[in-house]
Formats: C-alpha cells, structure tokens, sequence
C-alpha cells in the first residue's frame, strides 16, 4: 500500500466493506418476497412443492440474513472512526435516518423473525404467514431510509448550513430528496432481479444433477418469470435514473459517457454513443474509440440532436475518475442486456416445452447465476465513484470528511478487515452455495402427526431446526377440508 494516503486508504476499507455488505441485503429483500410468495401459494394450493421450497430457502435466508445484519454493523462505526468529518457536518441528517431504520424495520425484522424461523408448528398458519410477510415488509422498509439517507449525500434537499454543520429544515424535502425514488426503484428490482437469477442458478444446477426435480421445475419456472417481467422494467426505471442524474449530477454523466467536449449551441449533430474506449484524464480525450452517431443523444436526452456538458465544462478538480466509470457503467448495462436476453430465451424455451430439458440453457442459468450480484456492484461503483469528489454533493469535499489519521493504522485495520471478511463470509457464501446446489431435502412425509414437534437442543442449530420443522398446517386444513 505504498504510497497511499490516509483517505485513499480510507475509501479503500469502506468501498471494499460497502462491497460484501450490499450483496447480503439484495439477496435478503429479494428472498423475503419469495418466501411470502411461497407461503401464500402453499395456504392457498396445499400443494406440497411449495412448502417444501419455503423449508429450503429458508434455511439460505437465515444465513444470508445474519451475515447482512454483521457486515453493515461495521459500517456504522466507520462512519465514526474513518469519516469523523462527515458525522460532525451531515450527522443532523444522516443520524435520524439511520436512527428510523433502527426503530422501524429492525424491530419489525426481529420481533417477527424468530416467528418465521421457529414458528412453522408452533403458532397457527395466518400468524405465521403474517409475520413472513412483515419481515419482507421490513426489508423494504429498511432499504427505504438506507435509500433516503445515501440519495441525500447526492441530490440534498431540505436542509441549511449553520456553524458550518447541516440542520434539517424540512424533514419530507431530506425523505423525498429529489434522486431518491429513482434510487429505491433500482436497488428494490436489482434485488429481486438478483434473486430470480440467483434462485435459477440453484434450480437449473439441480435439474443438471436430477435433484429434487419437481422442486427445481417450479423454482425454475417462478424464477424465469421473474427475470422476465423484472430486468426490461429495470432498463426503463434506469434510463428516468439517467435523466434525473443528468439533471442533477452532470459531471457524472459526462464520465461514464467518456465525453469531454461541449457542442456549440447551433450544433444539430448530435453526440455518439462511445460502445468502446478508454477515458485518459491527463490528455482529456477518450482514446480509441468506437462511436455510434447520434446514439448518445438518442440515449441521453430521448432527441437525435440534444446535447450534454462535456467533462472539459467542468474544472478537474470537480471531476470525477472516468476511467474507472467509464468501464464499470458498461459493466452494469451490459450485463442488464444479458438478463434481458436471458429472460425473452427462458419465455421462448417455455412456450416450446423445452425449458426443463435443455441443457444448454441450464448451464447458461448456472453462468448467469452471479451476473445480478455483479450487475449490481457495478451500479453502485458508478454511482458512488461518480459523486466523488463529494461526499455530500457540492456541499462537503471527500477530502474534508475523512478522519485525521496516519496512513499506517488504516492500513493495518484495511488488511485486518480484508482477511476477517474472506475467512469468515467466505465460509458463510461457500455454506449458503452448498445448500443452494443440494436442493430440497425429499418431502417423505408431506402429513406429519399435528403432535410432532421438532427437538430443540442445544446443540441445534437454525439451518438444522427449519429442516427438521413439520407442517401441521397441512394436517390442519387436510383435516379441515375432508370433514
């Protein structure tokens, strides 16, 4: 790490800590809704196959789940020890923000997850469908101020600067800042979209190795579904994200886009779309470039003859890094290409009868299994890379945020947490992954004894105490139905 400063080492240890954090909670919202749906089916059908689903990923959600509530923790001390300076200028906003996930969507997720996890035959079949439901609703809500809070730092909205710190003024302005929609939108369906991906991934490697066939023939069918009707909705609920960030953040466009000059005001031209090239800041031209005209406008500005600043508009030390936008927006829009493809190929193989069959087209599921996950990282680079370099978008520099340490300590801790977090989420991913390529456990008794109970020693684990949990409930309404 030679020749590093402090606040480049700073930005190192929080995007590398920010990284493995956000794939947990995509992976939790989007399981949460699939658990509610697999829930509602089974009260509704009696059909074994979804309660057997429901038992299987449950096991992944409640692994996937703790990992996500001990990766972001560390993210909130690193606002105190790493970026002091950003908690004393935008604490009056970000504090209470924070402070309402807390009280609103952790309470609601841990009042009822035990609920969920433990209470498939100890409490009735509404109650726990209820509070299967309010663990998804609390995942939503949680992504909701996290959302609120991050579009803040870059479109903030509803504040004023006193004694050199920000204070609320209007607290729906702050809620409601004016990226902030745009932003839920994309992060809610790049979960989901990353759980469908994921959820095909399991099932076409399942049908690969005939497991659990009937399992994996309905999770491979709800899951292509989902990428079907989720990634063409992302595109468009990305494309109004451009436009409102060309709005707001036009030195940001202006990189990802590798496009550095500004037109003249009677150019009816047009600007290219650059498919390939490599942006060098130092000569402020985008080298070897491969243009399609007009198609940047077209994109951009919805006209064949619009026009945007130029990164040379804007002075270099209020631009931010291209290079490295430049790539990982391709990354992110490419790979959206990809689902798109994906997800019309699954619809066509399925009006054909070949969905279950074709092994191509599972081995492309099991390829494109991560592509969510790394679609999603890639999105979040652009966004935060492109903000620098404000840590509060024209209000507070990155540099007058980060904390007055020596280079040496942040290095050590960056190399700690770098090794703690390969070793341990390591072992949690490569567990989860196991247990998504084994499948479901045959479903040998799908009318147990209303009076079984699972043993509950302490010995037991979660994953253990959810394989072993019977359904009364199917007794129940079996009983029910027939007298």
């Amino acid at each position: 790490m030679h020749g590093l400063t402090a606040l480049d080492l700073a930005r190192i240890q929080f995007g590398f800590t920010v990284s493995f954090h956000i794939l947990f909670p995509a992976i939790t919202i989007g399981l949460a809704c699939f658990l509610a749906f697999l829930e509602a089916r089974w009260l509704r059908t009696q059909d074994p196959v979804y309660r057997t689903l429901y038992q299987f990923w449950i096991k992944i959600f409640s692994i996937n789940f703790g990992m996500g509530v001990v990766s972001g923790l560390v993210m909130a001390y690193e606002f105190g020890t790493n970026w002091s300076g950003f908690s004393q200028f935008a604490g009056g906003i970000t504090g209470p923000l924070l402070t309402y996930e807390v009280l609103t969507a952790f309470f609601l997720e841990a009042g009822f997850l035990g609920v969920m996890l433990f209470g498939w035959n100890r409490v009735g079949p509404g109650l726990h469908f209820f509070s299967t439901v309010m663990v998804a609703l609390g995942t939503m809500i949680s992504s909701t101020w996290i959302l609120a809070s991050n579009s803040w730092m870059h479109t903030p909205a509803g504040y004023a600067i006193v004694a050199g710190k920000v204070v609320p003024t209007d607290w729906l302005e702050v809620i409601f800042n004016p990226s902030f929609p745009y932003r839920l939108a994309h992060m809610v369906i790049a979960a989901l979209l990353s759980t469908a991906l994921f959820v095909a991934a399991s099932s076409a490697w399942q049908l690969l190795h005939g497991r659990a066939v009937p399992a994996a023939r309905k999770m491979l069918s709800l899951a292509m579904w989902m990428v079907l009707i989720t990634a063409p909705i992302q595109a468009m609920v990305g494309d109004a994200h451009g436009l409102n960030t060309l709005k707001h953040q036009p030195a940001k466009i202006a990189a990802l886009e590798g496009h550095w000059n500004t037109a003249a005001k009677d150019d009816k031209n047009g600007f290219p779309l650059i498919v390939f090239g490599i942006p060098d800041m130092e000569r402020e031209e985008t080298r070897y470039a491969i243009e399609i005209p007009r198609l940047g406008s077209l994109i951009l500005t919805h006209s064949l003859d619009g026009q945007i600043r130029g990164l040379k508009d804007f002075p270099k030390e209020d631009r931010p890094n291209a290079t490295v936008l430049f790539f990982t927006f391709r990354v992110m829009v490419g790979l959206g290409v990809a689902m798109i493809a994906f997800g019309l190929l699954g619809w066509a193989l399925r009006r054909n009868g070949a969905l279950y069959r074709s092994k191509a087209f599972l081995r492309l599921a099991v390829a494109m299994g991560p592509t969510g996950l790394i679609a999603l990282l890639a999105g979040w680079m652009t966004t935060e890379i492109g903000r620098q370099p404000w840590v509060v978008y024209g209000l507070q520099r990155t540099r007058d945020a980060v904390s007055a340490h020596a280079a040496g300590p942040v290095a050590l801790s960056l190399a700690l947490f770098v090794v703690v977090y390969f070793v341990c989420f390591g072992v949690g991913i490569r567990y989860m992954l196991k247990l998504a390529s084994a499948g479901p456990a045959p479903d040998a008794h799908p009318h147990p004894h209303p009076n079984d109970r699972p043993s509950y020693g302490p010995g037991s684990v979660v994953p253990a105490a959810i394989a072993a949990a019977s359904a009364p409930q199917a007794m129940a309404r079996h009983g029910h139905r027939e007298s």
